[in-house]
């Protein structure tokens, strides 16, 4: 069966699909589909892009003021007051307000003053979301759809192939990877898992049939000061880095909810230990330490490791 490999760059990340369909042009069709409809969520919800809806939305909430959006933004709006209220209010997509004080380039440690001058126009619950209309209750917020972003692309990514009869593919948005189907022989995929403390190399490699694998940490953009480490993920609640984790690993059905569950753990530090096995999920964890642990294949790949 012909195959089609593609890497290429969205989402400031590296990207790749790997997709195989019994009709090559057809199968590099919807390659190309896949692609455009990635580019078009890039240019929709990055908050780099001054033209973005994002940047739009942003604008509004700069004034304090109010706007209506469209059904697909409104989908992710749910979903992140989805993510917010089973997070205890950990994720949070008006935290990236922050990054006006952690700018990690050149490394420093913001003065405590500067982060709670922020706070004040940190809280999803300082937003009035009453479908289809967003409200700003303070000016000077801002939202930012990063952490759910590339996993809702990678998941709309598979259900285009899906629909367009692709039964075996691999799609990875920069680690946020989601599988559709085995390979033609009926083998599975092996995703490899990249080793935090030697991000140059594996720790090894799960096999995959169908699902998402997301992973969240903090090993590659981080910086240590005084012999503390800083990450670049940020309690919401108290505008300082989190603590304890540095890299989590989750299998779910969907990119998104693979996504949120690892970023959340990773937010919780290592309470996020306890909170993944509660979930019963497949999940791996790295500490600060080096210690590791998880379940389902991750459990295997760590006993693979003794």
């Amino acid at each position: 069966m012909p195959a089609y490999h593609l890497a290429f760059k969205a989402m400031g990340s590296p990207c790749e699909l790997h997709l195989q369909g019994p009709d090559a042009p057809e199968v590099q069709r919807v390659a190309a589909s896949v692609i455009a409809d990635i580019q078009r969520l890039e240019r929709r919800y990055s908050r780099y892009r001054d033209d973005s809806l994002t940047s739009a939305i942003n604008r509004v909430a700069a004034v304090g003021g109010r706007c209506e959006v469209d059904a697909e933004t409104a989908a992710l709006l749910d979903y992140a007051n989805t993510c917010y209220r089973e997070s205890d209010g950990l994720f949070d997509i008006t935290s990236g307000v922050l990054r006006h004080a952690w700018r990690f380039e050149p490394p420093g440690v913001p003065e405590p003053e500067a982060i709670t001058a922020l706070l004040d126009r940190v809280g999803w619950d300082k937003l009035v979301w009453e479908r289809p209309c967003l409200g700003f209750s303070r000016p000077g917020m801002e939202i930012d759809f990063g952490g759910i972003g590339k996993e809702y692309a990678a998941d709309r990514a598979a259900a285009l192939c899906w629909d367009a009869g692709i039964r075996s593919g691999l799609i990875n948005l920069g680690g946020d990877v989601r599988v559709i189907g085995p390979l033609p022989d009926g083998s599975p995929w092996r995703i490899g898992i990249r080793d935090p403390e030697r991000p140059e190399t594996l720790l090894g490699g799960v096999l995959m049939t169908g699902g998402a694998l997301a992973t969240s940490g903090d090993y590659e953009r981080f910086v240590c000061i005084h012999g503390r480490r800083y990450g670049h993920l940020l309690d919401p609640r108290t505008g300082w880095p989190v603590q304890g984790l540095v890299s989590v690993s989750v299998i779910a059905a969907s990119c998104v909810v693979a996504g949120s569950l690892s970023t959340i753990a990773m937010l919780k530090g290592r309470d996020g230990i306890a909170w993944l096995r509660s979930l019963d999920v497949p999940h791996l964890w790295i500490d600060a330490e080096g210690e590791r642990g998880g379940s389902g294949v991750f459990a295997e790949l760590l006993k693979a490791q003794d």
